[in-house]
């Protein structure tokens, strides 16, 4: 059985017990979470899509907060000697899904 979850703008598919980054909750470490924003559920034999969304609930508990490695954003104009050099580090929340309901 899995579902299709949308939380901090972006889709994910998930199952019991998988591990993925998201956005940054704002939850402590060891919190539970729960995804309502469910798009799709697939059972053994049935398949419910959901307009916008499926009844359902997905759970989950905080394994850790921090931030992504950082990305190196550099824009430059030719010929005109114009370069700027930025990076950048998004914040995230790594969740274990423990059920789906």
């Amino acid at each position: 059985m899995f579902a299709i979850i949308r939380t901090g703008g972006k889709q994910y598919p998930v199952e019991e017990g998988d591990i993925l980054k998201v956005e940054k909750l704002g939850k402590n470490v060891g919190d539970s979470v729960e995804f309502d924003d469910v798009l799709l559920v697939d059972d053994d034999n049935e398949v419910r899509v959901g307009n916008p969304n499926v009844d359902a609930k997905v759970s989950g508990e905080v394994l850790e907060e921090g931030r992504n490695r950082k990305l190196t954003v550099f824009t430059y104009k030719s010929k005109t000697r114009q370069r700027r050099k930025i990076g950048h580090r998004q914040h995230y929340s790594k969740v274990k899904i423990t059920g789906l309901q």
